[in-house]
């Protein structure tokens, strides 16, 4: 649906001028200020809106699992009801509704849904090519103006691989090329024809911003700044001063426009250019877009929040966060987030001091700590990457149970992209998303056997009616599709 642009007219009329009533045939007509389509960002704050649709679902009943909700809990022998594409009941002893189709679960586990939070599925699509590869806007320090959705092709062949890995909900991100990259995408995992048909309903948007070695080496390389990383604190600033003058000449239009319709001024005032860059980032500022930060080092991570203290305005979470353990009290204290990995570290100078550990000392003191992939094959086995940041914990003699660990892949992730009012644990009302696995989803010996997503099955390792194909997939000969050529 596209939104209305024109600007609402004024109730009220104006008094006569004896002070007597008037008819509402002789009411002065309100003011109204003209309006034309798509210059005030205000009048549509959602331009491509979501047209997700849940599939359809029966009532199901997950019965004598051992269940890890996602907030802490670990339920041994437990059932999780879904009904109405919604979590309708968890817990030991329940009695499934009528009708509800009953799936024994004894033996297995069952987890929410994985989300990844830093993915690029859709935006660097499968197969690999140039044409696929739309990930990175490198034309310009600040590329805020750009939506990863806008180059998200729903065909690509990874968002079925990430969801018979368990994952249900994906935050799709520009690259990290850039100062600002770019807004970031909320989706399900479900392939559909358009990216509207996937994005995740009343998720907020995230801005894409790096600091370290990327920009200030393509921008570098071109003779051009940022070259350095002061170069790139610069352009951050700059670039938030930019943004609060925009913001401020805006708020100042609209409150003359309220005053010209209130008849407080005979003269409708002038509106400020639209900027689709300055936009997104006066989002931030007013709170509806979440900063989503790759950065590596800890100093540099600090630098950030100082900025975010200039400015006004809170960075959701740290992407890759390599040395975030030296400043988990900070972390802890500002209420951010680390996405990181269990093993991926010196790759390059930035990352050179990544530890297994970082994610349990982050989670020993108290941060929020969120397992990403930020690649197409590891999305598919997020768990076991937790897995190896437990591990290393555990030699280091943190002792974090699994129940409080598949926050690392589920509810963390959920509170970082803006979603957990919605997903990311197993609670009564939350959407279905649901993930029931052959053994301990720790364990590297685990797969999926069903993957819910709104109470709907959406992939069930042994019924081949319930594997999916993308699009793309559909008619492609390769080895693994029977009468295919050697």
């Amino acid at each position: 649906m596209v939104a209305a642009l024109a600007l609402l007219s004024a109730c009220a009329t104006a008094p006569s001028s004896t002070g007597s009533d008037q008819s509402a045939s002789q009411a002065s007509p309100a003011k109204e200020a003209p309006a034309y389509a798509g210059l005030d960002p205000a009048a549509d704050r959602d331009p491509f809106p979501s047209t997700y649709k849940p599939l359809p679902s029966t009532a199901v009943a997950l019965v004598g699992a051992t269940i890890l909700t996602g907030t802490g809990e670990r339920i041994d022998g437990g059932t999780v009801i879904l009904e109405n594409g919604k979590i309708a009941a968890i817990g030991k002893g329940l009695t499934p509704p009528a009708g509800a189709r009953i799936v024994d679960a004894h033996g297995k586990y069952v987890t929410p849904g994985i989300i990844d939070a830093h993915s690029h599925l859709g935006v660097y699509a499968s197969p690999e090519v140039w044409a696929n590869s739309d990930g990175n806007e490198i034309t310009d320090p600040n590329t805020a103006q750009v939506w990863a959705e806008h180059s998200v092709w729903p065909q690509d062949p990874g968002f079925v691989r990430a969801l018979e890995g368990g994952v249900t909900t994906l935050m799709i991100l520009p690259g990290s090329a850039n100062l600002f990259g770019g807004r970031s995408v909320a989706v399900k995992t479900l392939p559909g024809r358009t990216v509207q048909d996937m994005k995740f309903p009343g998720a907020p948007y995230g801005l894409k911003m790096a600091c370290g070695e990327n920009p200030k080496r393509v921008y570098g390389s071109k003779g051009r700044a940022p070259s350095t990383r002061m170069g790139n604190i610069a352009g951050y600033r700059k670039a938030w001063i930019d943004a609060q003058e925009y913001r401020r000449k805006w708020d100042e239009y609209h409150k003359k426009l309220a005053d010209f319709k209130a008849g407080k001024s005979e003269k409708a005032p002038d509106a400020p250019k639209r900027d689709l860059q300055l936009d997104t980032l006066a989002g931030v500022l007013d709170g509806s877009i979440l900063v989503q930060n790759h950065c590596y080092r800890a100093d540099e991570m600090a630098q950030m929040i100082a900025i975010s203290h200039e400015f006004g305005f809170h960075i959701s979470m740290f992407h890759h966060g390599s040395e975030a353990y030296k400043i988990a009290d900070i972390l802890k204290r500002e209420d951010i987030c680390t996405a990181t990995w269990g093993e991926w570290w010196g790759f390059k100078m930035e990352s050179f001091d990544g530890i297994e550990e970082n994610a349990a000392l982050l989670h020993q003191a108290g941060a929020c700590v969120v397992i990403h992939s930020d690649n197409p094959i590891l999305t598919q086995h997020l768990p076991q990457e937790a897995a190896i940041a437990l591990a290393a914990g555990r030699r280091l003699g943190i002792d974090i149970p699994e129940a409080e660990a598949i926050k690392w892949v589920t509810a963390n992730p959920a509170k970082a992209i803006g979603v957990l009012d919605k997903t990311g644990t197993l609670e009564p009302g939350k959407m279905g998303d649901v993930v029931l696995w052959s053994a301990d989803p720790f364990s590297v010996y685990a797969l999926t056997e069903q993957v819910y997503v709104d109470g709907a099955v959406v992939f069930d390792r042994h019924d081949p009616a319930h594997q999916p194909l993308s699009d793309f997939e559909l008619g492609q000969a390769g080895p693994a599709h029977p009468g295919a050529r050697p």
